[in-house]
Parts: C-alpha cells; sequence; structure tokens
C-alpha cells in the first residue's frame, strides 16, 4: 500500500471508527489495514455509513435498536426479547456495563424512542478482539421493553436452515468500519449472500466458521452499523462485525453466523 492510501483511510480509522475503545481500533488497523486496495487520492474516501442506502422507518424495522455509552450511539443490535438485545461482543467488550443503554422504538439516532439501561452484558467467552471470531454479545435490560408497532422482537434463524444464495437487509445508522459518522436517519440496505470461499480468500483465511459474507447490489455499498441485524426471511441471520472497503465491490461485509452462535445466544437468553 503507498502512502496516500494510508494518509486517506487511517484518520478516518482511528477518528471514527465508532464500536470501541483504542486498543480494539489498534487490532482492526494492525491485522486488516494492510490488506486494503490502494486508493487513489482523487477517488471517494471510504464511509463508513450505509452508501446509497434507503431511509428506513423504524415501524418497518421495529427490532432495531441503538446501543449507547453514556448517552451517545456507538453500535446497533436487535430485539429478541423483551428485555434482552443481541449485538456484537466487539461492541461490548470494553465498555462497562454501567454505562451502556439501549434506544429502541425511534428510527433517529440520539434521539426520540425509549432509553433502558443495561443491567448485565454476556460475550462470548470465545471472543477473539483480534480476528473477530465468535464476535457476538447478549445483553439484559434493567426493564423490560414495551412492544408496539415501533418496538418488537426478531426471530433468530432456526437450527438446520441451509444458508447459500440468500437476499437479506441490513439496517444502521453508518459509521460501520471506516469513515464519516452515523447519519440521524435510520438506513437500510438490501445486500446478497457472497460465496464463502471467495470471501475467505480475498480475506487471507481469516473467515471462520462463525462467520457469513454479504455484500451490497450496488458498488459503494457499505452496510449498517457494527452490532446490527442482518436479515433474510423474516428471521435474523447475522450481526454485523467486520469488514475492509466500502469502495471495493470485492470486499464482502461479514457478519457474525447467528446459526452458529444460536446455542449461545439461546442459553444467554435461557429460552429455548
Amino acid at each position: 500500500m503507498n502512502d496516500v492510501a494510508i494518509d486517506i483511510i487511517l484518520p478516518h480509522t482511528l477518528n471514527h471508527f465508532p464500536c470501541c475503545d483504542a486498543h480494539t481500533k489498534y487490532v482492526y488497523i494492525k491485522h486488516f489495514l494492510p490488506h486494503l486496495p490502494k486508493i487513489h487520492p482523487r477517488q471517494s474516501q471510504l464511509h463508513g455509513r450505509i452508501v446509497r442506502g434507503e431511509d428506513a422507518n423504524i415501524e418497518d424495522f421495529p427490532y432495531h435498536i441503538s446501543l449507547t455509552v453514556s448517552g451517545y450511539h456507538i453500535c446497533g443490535g436487535s430485539i429478541i426479547a423483551e428485555n434482552w438485545i443481541l449485538t456484537a461482543a466487539h461492541c461490548t467488550f470494553w465498555q462497562p456495563t454501567g454505562q451502556l443503554s439501549v434506544r429502541y422504538g425511534s428510527a433517529l439516532v440520539n434521539t426520540g424512542g425509549t432509553v433502558i439501561e443495561v443491567h448485565t452484558k454476556n460475550e462470548h467467552r470465545l471472543y477473539d478482539s483480534e480476528n473477530f471470531d465468535y464476535d457476538v454479545s447478549v445483553l439484559n435490560l434493567k426493564s423490560s421493553i414495551t412492544f408496539s408497532v415501533n418496538a418488537n422482537s426478531i426471530k433468530l434463524v432456526a437450527s438446520g436452515t441451509s444458508q447459500g444464495h440468500r437476499s437479506a437487509v441490513v439496517t444502521g445508522w453508518g459509521g460501520l468500519y471506516i469513515g464519516e459518522p452515523a447519519t440521524v436517519q435510520l438506513k437500510f440496505l438490501e445486500v446478497r449472500e457472497a460465496e464463502k470461499d471467495e470471501c475467505n480468500s480475498v480475506y487471507n483465511g481469516r473467515i471462520t466458521d462463525r462467520m457469513i459474507c454479504f455484500m451490497g447490489t450496488q458498488m459503494h455499498s457499505c452496510p449498517g452499523d457494527s452490532g446490527g441485524p442482518l436479515v433474510s426471511g423474516g428471521v435474523q441471520i447475522g450481526i454485523v462485525s467486520w469488514g475492509l472497503s466500502c469502495v471495493d465491490p470485492n470486499y464482502p461485509g461479514v457478519y457474525s453466523h447467528v446459526h452458529e452462535l444460536r446455542e449461545f445466544i439461546l442459553e444467554s437468553v435461557n429460552v429455548k
């Protein structure tokens, strides 16, 4: 990679990677930045928002929530039960539980809806902050969510469900990996499943059994917030985890594979 590409990417990565603390940002940059494609200085810089995504109404995606630290949005997540939230481990791993809250029932970031504090968090015990394997966290809220047209749970993908060649939708306020700060209005983007072997190849063998890959139907698409839900056929199949480039369609977004993490999620919630 040339110096120009580093000058373009690195400041955005450090300043706007929204999910976590400086250590995780450093690990992310150390392990994944070297594999980014070269970017000519006249090309558009990387964007962390949902590029070309459409505005979303919360009643169409009532399961989507905003995870906040000290009142500020850091990640997305999903409602899986009245007082349980599903998100990515890298969103919560370095955050004190007492500073975490969930805002639900609003399509606007940092405003509207209802805010509930997080009571406990449970990241997968095998979560690896260096390669983002087992990137899943289950949050228990201090009080229950009031279900309505603007707030409802999403079912998890069933055990035994086949994968491959699926279409899905991802939602978020942007600021997924690297790029500009979050948008105000919730966005949604349609994505399609990438071949796992091909995805593993472009990411130099970093794709594990706990990961699935999806890419935008348009170029320059960069889906969702970290921790946000990937939904197909009315059930959640993935959690926004990591990825590299929003300007190169050869780099899919990588999602935590809910099917392979389902047992941990249900054991955490104690709902079978």
